[in-house]
């Protein structure tokens, strides 16, 4: 049999992961404050500035095994711990993986995007494992105690913007310790594109002052994440212009495009563009 323990592991530590030192210091705090009693950390920010990335770092760094539970994907109270099911015209409760993640002494709990559940209600059953007590009563499980030196990191994004979420209930959001990422400045992000993408310094800056314009629109300011500016450095690592690695890497409207390709040659001087032809997809002959 398959022990809880053998389905998790320790992810892999991101050597070029950035933090603000002050967070880092909190955070090896709050791992300290977990050896006595488990702890809770609510993790916000922009979307795409490393809010499941520093989960993982977390749990990499200190030798810890990381479970994680799409919360948006639940639906119904008690949905976490297991659900009711059939089989041979018979009915039989399936335990799931929280109740025994939360049982592994030092685990690491990653409750991603927990204010975006498709029924608030959902979520009650949170309360009782992140409250003092940690612990809980399910009828089929009988009392399920939080282990020692878990930590509980929750994420989400906040905002009208992102669909399907809604704001996090007070008495839930009060269970939690936080941290709030935002974009680093513009010196540390060239760094995490050069060292994570493998492109030269000067291409780095090209990419971000264009990236940086854009977020500093003053009529239209663009919400253009870590992971886009990743994602631009990765297509040009791969051969790409600038212009085509923007085009291909924000989702924006044709209008926004023709101002931004403009952008790009005022900054860059990135005019050329090759005739767009249609070709077959398919492998060169003698493969």
């Amino acid at each position: 049999m398959v022990t809880a323990e053998k389905q998790l592991r320790v992810p892999l530590l991101d050597p070029n992961y950035f933090i603000l030192d002050e967070d880092r210091t909190n955070l090896d705090r709050m791992r300290m404050l977990s050896e006595k009693h488990p702890v809770n950390v609510l993790i916000t920010g922009n979307q795409g500035c490393g809010k499941s990335s520093l989960v993982r770092q977390f749990a990499s760094f200190y030798k810890r095994p990381l479970a994680t539970f799409q919360i948006g994907l639940l639906s119904e109270a008690g949905q976490l711990f297991g659900q009711q099911r059939l089989k041979n015209s018979e009915t039989y409760f399936q335990s799931f993986l929280f109740p025994k993640a939360i049982s592994i002494p030092g685990c690491v709990i990653h409750l991603e995007e927990i204010n975006r559940s498709e029924n608030p209600h959902a979520l009650n059953e949170l309360f009782s494992v992140l409250s003092e007590e940690r612990c809980i009563w399910i009828d089929e499980l009988g009392l399920v105690d939080v282990a020692s030196q878990v930590v509980f990191f929750a994420t989400m994004n906040e905002g009208e913007e992102f669909s399907s979420t809604d704001e996090l209930d007070a008495a839930l959001k009060d269970r939690f310790y936080r941290i709030h990422l935002d974009y680093p400045p513009t010196s540390v992000e060239k760094e995490i594109l050069v060292l994570k993408t493998g492109i030269e310094p000067s291409i780095a800056e090209e990419i971000l002052k264009v990236v940086n314009k854009l977020r500093n629109n003053d009529q239209m300011p663009m919400g253009i994440s870590i992971r886009h500016s990743l994602m631009i450095s990765e297509l040009i690592a791969m051969g790409s212009s600038l212009r085509e690695a923007i085009i291909y890497s924000l989702q924006i409207s044709m209008d926004i495009l023709e101002s931004l390709l403009l952008s790009i040659h005022v900054e860059t001087g990135d005019t050329e563009v090759e005739e767009r032809r249609y070709v077959r997809y398919l492998p060169p002959e003698g493969d």
